[in-house]
């Protein structure tokens, strides 16, 4: 026999329900203001000319983001203390989020102003509508993080294999694979931070690691679409 109360039952999934509805808004919070600071970076560097010549003429400011980024990427992926740690994750993540916002204006500044609006534009509807995706599809995608690593692999080697070559139609085809992994990858990420009935998810402690991984399958599918978009000309 069952001798809960069903209404003390009831009230618990009431409040576990309010804490993850809670850690999705706060999760959703951090990664629009990250996206609103990066393509604003973005922005300033296809847009003001000046801004070009400076980064270009300044190297060390290049190397010195791509340093900033590996660091705490891998602080906040492997430091749980250190990424549940307020505010010390917060500064880590916003000193994150400008070091890889300088690195994507470096890159978007080799592709003509149209492109990257674009790229932009497609990426943030193609965001939309996977997560969308994500919260009302009954596949469970948290059960595929095997096969997506494998295919990470592949676009890794893919990617070594299209750099060495150099052919127009190859490297559209790797902007494509790029693509539509990070896409899997952001419903996976999406879904990971839902819990309910998926198999994994992540605890409602995990915001500021649910942020980042959205951040970086988003801008991961920002560079693949800008890399076919731009590839598509040559």
């Amino acid at each position: 026999m069952d001798f809960r109360d069903p209404e003390m039952n009831g009230d618990f999934e009431f409040s576990e329900k309010s804490v993850r509805a809670g850690f999705i808004r706060k999760v959703y919070a951090i990664l629009s203001l990250q996206l609103v600071v990066t393509f604003g970076i973005v922005a300033i560097f296809v847009f003001i000319d000046g801004v070009q010549v400076y980064a270009a003429n300044t190297p060390a400011l290049f190397y010195s983001a791509i340093v900033i980024t590996l660091v705490l990427i891998i602080a906040l992926a492997c430091g749980g203390n250190f990424r549940r740690k307020t505010p010390y994750n917060y500064i880590a993540l916003a000193i994150f989020t400008l070091a890889e916002g300088y690195l994507l204006g470096c890159a978007s500044a080799t592709y003509d102003a149209w492109e990257v609006t674009l790229a932009i534009g497609v990426t943030l509807i193609v965001t939309i509508a996977l997560t969308l995706f994500a919260f009302q599809t009954k596949i469970d995608f948290t059960m595929m993080s095997g096969l997506l690593f494998t295919l990470l692999m592949v676009l890794m080697m893919f990617g070594i294999f299209a750099l060495i070559f150099q052919d127009k139609v190859l490297n559209i085809l790797y902007g494509c694979l790029g693509a539509l992994i990070f896409s899997f990858y952001l419903v996976f990420d999406t879904q990971m931070m839902l819990g309910g009935n998926h198999k994994y998810s992540l605890s409602p402690e995990e915001y500021i690691f649910a942020a980042l991984n959205l951040y970086l399958d988003i801008i991961n599918l920002f560079l693949y679409l800008l890399a076919i978009i731009g590839g598509s000309r040559g």
